[in-house]
């Protein structure tokens, strides 16, 4: 029988650092609910806007997977591997943090915000050596569809990484729907809903609610709005 866990998008952890506000889906920095640390192998889910001119300063990281999706503006990318580059709504950016390495994000803009989504996802495999890449997106190949943005394959759609993990983007108009096939059994997916509404498996959906289903083959999701978007993110449930 499939299991779920809601999360309600005014459930979610707040930050205001007044040149950042972050919604976290699950705990981080100052935000810590114990029932709410990860869901599988999915370890981050922030929701962030940076106001014009500001941004992230150098930081590290190390065997993690990070996800950048831009939501709305542009977000510049400086890193210790010698990237520098601006991705924008449409595009999307991964790192394999492996052994090491140092990065910043800042607004590419002075004078616009920035919105966009921080993923993190726990790697299947330890002390590899860091890389970066990002894609531009097809607007078209996920209207009306699920479009597969990541997976652990480099030579599939998309961007990879080092985890049995897909992540699928929809735009859909009211009424339309998809059906979802899971891709390794044993995984779950975290649904993530961008703008509009949804229903999936019998439950409704508001802007930036969240749901993790588990322990199932497949599910339907259908936008029940006008201009919905979804972001689908199936993980190995056991890290």
């Amino acid at each position: 029988m499939t299991k779920s866990i809601l999360h309600k998008a005014d459930s979610r952890g707040k930050a205001n650092h007044g040149w950042l506000l972050s919604s976290h889906t699950f705990s981080f920095a100052n935000y810590y609910d114990p029932t709410r640390i990860h869901f599988g192998a999915l370890r981050v889910l922030n929701d962030d806007m940076v106001k014009g001119g500001m941004g992230f300063g150098q930081h590290p990281h190390d065997n993690m997977e990070i996800i950048s999706i831009p939501l709305e503006g542009d977000l510049e990318h400086k890193d210790s591997m010698g990237n520098v580059a601006v991705i924008r709504q449409g595009d999307i950016q991964v790192m394999s943090a492996g052994t090491g390495i140092y990065h910043s994000e800042y607004n590419h803009h002075k004078d616009e915000a920035v919105k966009f989504l921080q993923i993190w996802v726990f790697p299947n495999k330890k002390n590899v050596t860091p890389r970066y890449d990002q894609i531009t997106l097809q607007h078209k190949d996920s209207l009306n569809q699920l479009q597969q943005i990541l997976s652990p394959n480099p030579e599939d759609e998309g961007v990879w990484i080092h985890q049995d993990a897909w992540f699928h983007l929809g735009h859909f108009e009211e009424g339309k729907s998809a059906h979802y096939q899971i891709k390794k059994p044993g995984n779950g997916v975290y649904a993530f809903v961008l703008e509009g509404q949804f229903n999936i498996d019998g439950i409704d959906l508001d802007r930036r609610d969240g749901i993790g289903l588990w322990e199932l083959d497949g599910f339907d999701v259908k936008a029940t709005a006008e201009n919905a978007k979804i972001l689908l993110m199936e993980v190995p449930m056991h890290i």
